[in-house]
């Protein structure tokens, strides 16, 4: 079993994920023929809603996670093709349904579904990605695969909850953010990388392997968009820098912020995110307190150090093409921002 570097200390990882696409492109084609044959109804409006997501870019990282860890065990089957194209279905629902609750104006660089078709429309189309979804599940014929899938779809819901309670409260810590995280994201990363495994009949301790790896990467994947949010561009966004500010929401960096700043430090967040009294010139104000208390650089570091729990989950797994391939995601992951 080779022994993984830190993301720190290896320098041979290619930050790109071309290798993975490369890898599973066969089956992608399979996956997108499935997304855009269940994307259609005789209700002309789901289709619509569904493919200006759907067709709006994205990595699929998610599906390919699905892909890669079924054929890493030498899968036979077109299982995880079915189960790759539900796991996409799910994290397409939570989008439609995200932008609802944050109230965002932007989504990969194009305007977010709700702002062309009103908020009803985006949440019922998402619910009905959610129905396609399980309905694949099933399908497949795997009951464990099912319960993996209908977990996360739970646990993501739950997450959306503790983000409402977190929203606009500067007193949120560290652990209840990461709680946030772990719940919303990272849990259909874990889930997404599981059941390749688990449908290729693998036992309890490599499921348990590309459970976390999909875990730590989500973990990562998520902080890292958090630091670009005050560190980045709109075109690593695709959506305009400082939306976490603008909309109230408390993430790792803010977090880091009021809880190293001054007590006029904390006037001026409670002022702009708890009361929505966000003026001119106060998110470059917020940059330079971010900066100040090295809160951005901080939250890369946590990224930083998930990515390598994410290659020491890996290192646990069949060693080959597709172990070296999520490796240099993992790398990818995290210099969208180092």
């Amino acid at each position: 079993m080779a022994v993984v570097a830190s993301l720190s200390e290896n320098k041979t990882l290619q930050p790109s994920v071309q290798s993975l696409v490369d890898l599973v492109s066969g089956d992608m084609e399979q996956v997108n023929q499935i997304i855009l044959s269940k994307a259609g109804s005789n209700v002309d409006l789901i289709p619509e809603i569904a493919k200006h997501l759907i067709s709006s870019g994205g990595k699929r990282l998610r599906p390919m996670l699905t892909l890669a860890c079924a054929d890493m065990f030498g899968y036979r089957g077109d299982g995880h093709v079915t189960l790759a194209a539900s796991v996409e279905f799910m994290h397409t629902a939570t989008l439609l349904h995200d932008d609802v609750v944050d109230e965002s104006d932007m989504r990969r660089g194009k305007l977010a579904a709700r702002k062309v078709w009103g908020n009803q429309a985006s949440v019922l189309v998402g619910d009905y990605l959610l129905g396609q979804a399980f309905k694949m599940m099933v399908d497949v014929g795997s009951l464990e695969a099912l319960r993996i899938l209908s977990e996360a779809s739970a646990i993501i819901a739950e997450g959306e909850v503790l983000q409402l309670g977190a929203a606009k409260n500067i007193t949120t810590t560290e652990a209840d953010y990461l709680r946030v995280v772990e719940a919303k994201t990272a849990a259909l990363f874990a889930a997404a990388a599981e059941v390749g495994p688990v449908i290729a009949g693998e036992g309890a301790e490599m499921k348990a392997a590309a459970r976390s790896y999909g875990m730590e990467l989500g973990l990562a994947f998520q902080l890292v968009d958090d630091a670009l949010d005050y560190g980045g561009s709109s075109a690593d966004l695709g959506k305009d820098i400082g939306d976490d500010f603008r909309e109230g929401k408390i993430t790792l960096p803010i977090v880091f912020a009021v809880a190293r700043g001054s007590d006029e430090d904390r006037v001026f967040w409670r002022r702009c995110l708890e009361s929505d009294g966000i003026e001119d010139g106060d998110l470059e104000h917020a940059i330079e307190l971010l900066r100040k208390y090295d809160a951005i650089s901080d939250t890369v570091q946590r990224a930083k150090d998930y990515g390598d729990g994410a290659l020491k989950a890996l290192d646990k797994l069949p060693q080959g093409a597709h172990a070296d391939a999520l490796a240099e995601a993992v790398a990818f992951c995290i210099s969208r921002v180092s």
